[in-house]
This record gives structure tokens, sequence and C-alpha cells, in this order.
């Protein structure tokens, strides 16, 4: 699978209060059905959270325009209302946490690494390619 021109990679981290771990995830087991729609008309798409040591929380998503992913949801009632209740739960956080996070900053993609791998080989076939053995008409 390649990945579209288009599409951006987001990663975020954000710090759950220790004390708030369980509930935290109670409340996404499941996330509401309105506030599920709204990430998807957002546009966000392969979005998972994953959880750490200590309440440190690592976010994904995808989208193509994240500028408009944000603004959408800056606008959605319904992703105030679930980011109004889910502010407590982290710590050091100055603002909504679809908002004041961090994203972090990508350094190594491998479906990106691979596709330009083999385009770089498809321009310069290797040494052990038939068609560079001497006497090797084509």
């Amino acid at each position: 699978m390649t990945k579209d021109a288009a599409t951006t990679r987001v990663c975020f981290q954000l710090l759950i209060h220790p004390e708030l771990l369980d509930e935290y995830i109670e409340r996404h087991s499941p996330v509401w059905p309105e506030m599920l729609a709204e990430i998807e008309a957002a546009g966000r798409r392969n979005y998972s959270l994953f959880l750490g040591e200590g309440g440190r929380l690592i976010g994904y998503y995808e989208t193509d325009d994240d500028a408009a992913a944000q603004e959408y949801l800056a606008r959605s009632e319904v992703a105030a209302r679930w980011e109004a209740e889910m502010g407590r739960f982290f710590v050091a956080l100055d603002g909504r946490p679809d908002q004041a996070a961090t994203p972090l900053t990508e350094i190594f993609h491998l479906d990106d690494q691979l596709t330009a791998a083999r385009g770089a080989a498809s321009e310069h076939p290797s040494p052990t390619d038939p068609a560079h053995e001497e006497g090797t008409t084509s």
C-alpha cells in the first residue's frame, strides 16, 4: 500500500492523570456515536489511541487536510462537549485536548522509504541486473 500524496499522518502525545486512567479507558469503550461521526466528517481516518506507562497517550490519525479537520472540529458542538468532558483527564494541557496537543515530528515511514527506494532502483539498475552484463543485447 502506498501513501496518497495528499494524505497527512498526524501523531501526538498527551499525558493522562494516572488516577484517572481507568475512567479514561472506560470513556473510550465506546466513544459516543455522534462524536465518532464528527471525527469521520472532519476527514480524519485510521485514528488510533495507544496508552503507555504512566498515562502516556499516543494518538495517530490520517487526513487529507489537517487544518480543515481541526477547523471543522473546533466548530462542532458535539466535539466541544466531548472535549470539555475529556479535558480534566490530561496533565498540563492548555485548551481543548483535540486542539492543544502538539503533533510529533515524523522521521520515518516504511511505505514512503520503500517507494523511494524502488523508484531509485528502477532509475539505476543494479550491477547484477542482466542488462548491465557485457555482451547483453536488448
